[in-house]
């Protein structure tokens, strides 16, 4: 049912299933914002899905007034539980922060919930590692070619959402993934908010399981799919529409998603563009149910 338009594009009175992700946020620091930026990227590179990438992370953007006063960048990283999350950040700030010329790592979010990854890391210098404690936290100088990698000895954890989503049908590619580009800018301004796949944009879809391969966790969402509609009894795909993106928003608190949600949403909402709807999937993947038209309120 549409009862909603915005700019001319109707709004699917739909509902985007979400989940329960627990997330961190991570600032890397170095002596230049071009190095800081370097360590963030690949730290969060293959962090797209948990399906399998383990976790979900990307970068939230440049930090002002970081611990050490030097150039920074903050990452968020997202996983299904503690133990997996400390995994994430243990893997992605060993192998990709403490390895990068001139870093150090801090921890970007106030939580009685902790993992204590920076404890754990810390034994990399082999014992020649020393501690200070400094404003009620602890942080690890460990010993490096070019001088100390600093990192903090605990992070905060927060119960965030994944999987918040809408979807945009456009006329065709061009005009699709002008909107989707858009959506990802408005959305991506939000505080505590990671768009995980390439650009912020999915091409994939989303879906459970699969319809003819059995063993698959997840596979191509064939409803949303112009190329096989006429195979697909039950396409979610109108005349008219060519091309299809998702945007798929995971934040550290339920009301960053939903700010991040509307603006996005709003932004996509140009010439072209036939349709805006969302993803569900019978509580399959969470609990969590976004109304469209809650949150454009």
């Amino acid at each position: 049912m549409i009862l909603l338009i915005i700019n001319g594009v109707p709004i699917k009175d739909t509902y985007a299933e979400a989940f329960d992700f627990l997330g961190t946020r991570v600032i890397v620091t170095a002596d230049t914002m071009d190095w800081a930026m370097e360590a963030a990227r690949e730290a969060v590179g293959m962090g797209t899905s948990i399906i399998g990438c383990g976790g979900e992370a990307g970068i939230e953007g440049e930090v002002k007034d970081t611990p050490d006063g030097r150039p920074g960048v903050s990452i968020l990283i997202f996983a299904l539980d503690k133990e997996k999350l400390h995994d994430q950040l243990f893997g992605r700030v060993g192998m990709c922060v403490l390895t990068c010329a001139t870093t150090s790592a801090f921890n970007g979010l106030k939580s009685e919930n902790k993992v204590e990854t920076g404890e754990m890391l810390r034994y990399f210098g082999d014992g020649y590692e020393y501690s200070e404690e400094k404003n009620g936290a602890t942080y690890w100088h460990v010993p490096m070619m070019d001088g100390e990698f600093i990192i903090e000895g605990t992070y905060g954890v927060a119960e965030g959402i994944g999987g918040g989503n809408f979807i945009i049908l456009g006329k065709d590619r061009k005009a699709c993934l002008e909107a989707a580009v858009k959506a990802v800018e408005a959305a991506g301004k939000v505080p505590g908010v990671l768009l995980p796949f390439p650009k912020g944009v999915v091409r994939s879809g989303s879906k459970i399981g699969g319809v003819n391969y059995d063993f698959l966790p997840a596979s191509s969402n064939q409803r949303f799919c112009p190329t096989v509609r006429d195979k697909v009894e039950d396409t979610l795909v109108p005349p008219g529409v060519t091309c299809v993106y998702e945007i798929v928003i995971n934040g550290l608190n339920m009301e960053s998603v939903k700010e991040a949600m509307k603006l996005g949403i709003r932004a996509a909402c140009i010439p072209g563009i036939v349709e805006i709807t969302a993803g569900n999937y019978g509580d399959k993947l969470g609990k969590h149910h976004i109304r469209l038209y809650d949150v454009l309120k």
